[in-house]
């Protein structure tokens, strides 16, 4: 009787990890991003060991990890509604060819003598910022790469890939940068973006046919932004992420500083560094099949948070290079089981509408976080010194399992199935895409006795009508028939609202039902749309007077 349950574990992990790259799009991405990975880490290298020669100061080197991070916090809200607006292929090409033409800039300059140490972070920046137009539209394409089933698995994927560069890259980039400058090290990384247009070129994406119009750009951000506040766990890993990655910034924004000024080594001892990390994440990266069986989230984010600030503490105490590369090595391990797992909760939770600004807010969060967590250690560094900063870190991290007392992370992949759409409601108004305010009612009949159970599920369903595009969301209860309750919400136009009814999951619509199963058994819900300015909104009937019955306005 235990025998298979005890044997199907074991099956899992192999086929779970490896699955995605049985499928040929997938799998050709994949390694196109594992060269685009491997020339923006060269990069890195190079832009960070040159700003030691511009500079000796603790702050300006650490700006670098800055204005890498930084355009992504800036631009993740648009990046991720473009994501989910326009085909995110032709997106990702147009990333990608950005940061071609960044590159070769950025090398022509280097090689001219021209770089100065604002030159080089307008560049760096320049570059981060077609990455986060790049971001959400590639990952989130993942989902249309690979069944349903292997997302998590191709999602870490795609972190070991960044990782297995990171292992390579920033070894490889200290040579190059001993041998030949920084000038080749951005040289080589404009040439490791061709895969990645070549594999995007060859995808044949077919676009699923949409239902409804596109929303705007400035709706669309708008509506990631009020999904992401109405939605309580995403709330819970956004704010989770964001402590991490600035209390966690410390080891990453001054390696090369412990490169230079603590171990007294150079561009190939930096490279070293970062090669040790990011070994050390490949390693956490592989395990992390075999700890999502055993784990749930909440408990594998504290334990590798706590691994993190032990390394973090090794760092900041050692002198000697080998004690250094075993202690980055269990820091990445437990930064990319951290991270990875945060990741994999935002993109196995949103629902597929909004599924790209979802992650671009977890990608502002991080790098938001990295980005204020590099200008805060930098200056800690530069005041101080730079064992005392990763000392501080350390403590960040020790003390951040507390947070999830209060912010406990939900499980994986709960509630993202999107259910079947609404159908369009009946109407007698010639109504246009742009008529509104639509003003949406329903009349309860709950008996009195169940009033308390029904206002709390009310209440969740509320925040469920405004994280989908609803506003005003208001309950009242009749004081003379107790019985009788009222919900009400606004919808900006008649297609905002009709977008509001594709929106549900079929968690959503559970609970939608539960709140129904409160209705007195005779009494049907009554149901209202209201059309709030009904002249100059609509298109009136072949029988209706083109004109208001009430007769002109009053000057």
């Amino acid at each position: 009787m235990t025998a298979p349950a005890d044997t199907h574990p074991v099956q899992e992990p192999a086929p779970g990890m490896l699955a995605p790259l049985s499928h040929p799009v997938f799998r050709g991405i994949w390694v196109a991003s594992l060269f685009s990975n491997l020339g923006w880490l060269i990069q890195g290298v190079g832009a960070a060991w040159i700003m030691t020669q511009l500079t000796t100061k603790a702050d300006l080197v650490a700006m670098v990890q800055t204005a890498q991070m930084g355009p992504t916090l800036l631009l993740a809200l648009a990046a991720g509604a473009i994501a989910d607006m326009y085909d995110r292929r032709k997106v990702a090409l147009a990333a990608i060819s950005f940061n071609l033409v960044g590159a070769i800039t950025l090398a022509a300059l280097s090689f001219a003598g021209l770089v100065t140490p604002g030159v080089l972070l307008l560049g760096v920046a320049l570059i981060g910022a077609g990455g986060a137009l790049m971001g959400p539209a590639w990952q989130d394409s993942v989902r249309e790469q690979v069944p349903a089933p292997l997302l998590p698995a191709a999602i870490t994927l795609n972190s070991i890939s960044f990782n297995i560069a990171r292992s390579f890259g920033p070894a490889l980039g200290g040579v190059i940068v001993a041998a030949a400058g920084g000038a080749a090290a951005f040289a080589i990384n404009a040439i490791f973006y061709t895969p990645m247009l070549l594999a995007l070129g060859r995808w044949k994406r077919t676009p699923e046919p949409a239902r409804l119009p596109p929303e705007g750009l400035g709706r669309a951000i708008v509506s990631g932004v009020r999904y992401v506040f109405h939605s309580p766990p995403m709330r819970v890993v956004l704010l989770r992420t964001l402590m991490l990655a600035v209390s966690g910034a410390a080891v990453s924004s001054l390696m090369p500083l412990i490169a230079r000024d603590v171990l007294k080594g150079g561009a190939e001892t930096f490279g070293l560094l970062l090669g040790a990390f990011g070994l050390g994440a490949v390693t956490g990266a592989l395990n992390i099949a075999r700890l999502h069986r055993r784990l749930a989230p909440e408990t594998l984010v504290r334990i590798s948070t706590l691994v993190v600030a032990a390394g973090t503490a090794v760092i900041g105490f050692s002198t000697l290079l080998p004690l250094t590369l075993v202690a980055l090595f269990i820091t990445g391990a437990g930064w990319m089981l951290s991270v990875n797992e945060l990741n994999i909760v935002i993109q196995t939770s949103a629902p597929r509408w909004v599924a790209g600004r979802a992650l671009a807010t977890f990608q502002a969060a991080i790098a938001g976080g990295i980005a204020m967590g590099a200008w805060m250690w930098g200056t800690i560094a530069q005041a101080y010194d730079v064992p005392t900063a990763l000392r501080l870190s350390a403590l960040a991290l020790a003390l951040l399992p507390i947070a999830g007392l209060w912010l406990r992370l939900g499980g994986r992949g709960q509630g993202s199935d999107e259910a079947q759409p609404l159908p369009d409601p009946e109407v007698a108004l010639k109504l246009t895409p742009r008529s509104g305010p639509i003003r949406i009612e329903l009349e309860y009949a709950v008996a009195p006795e169940r009033a308390r159970e029904f206002y709390g599920l009310l209440l969740r369903l509320g925040a469920i009508r405004s994280r989908t595009g609803g506003y005003g969301w208001a309950v009242a209860r009749d004081v003379a028939q107790p019985e009788r309750w009222i919900e009400s919400y606004s919808c900006p136009t008649w297609l905002d609202y009709l977008r509001q009814r594709t929106r549900l999951t079929e968690a959503e619509r559970e609970l939608t039902a539960q709140v129904r199963s409160f209705q007195a058994s005779d009494r049907p819900v009554k149901v209202h749309r209201w059309l709030e300015r009904p002249f100059g909104s609509v298109r009136w009937k072949d029988d209706t007077p083109d004109v208001d019955p009430l007769g002109p306005a009053p000057l």
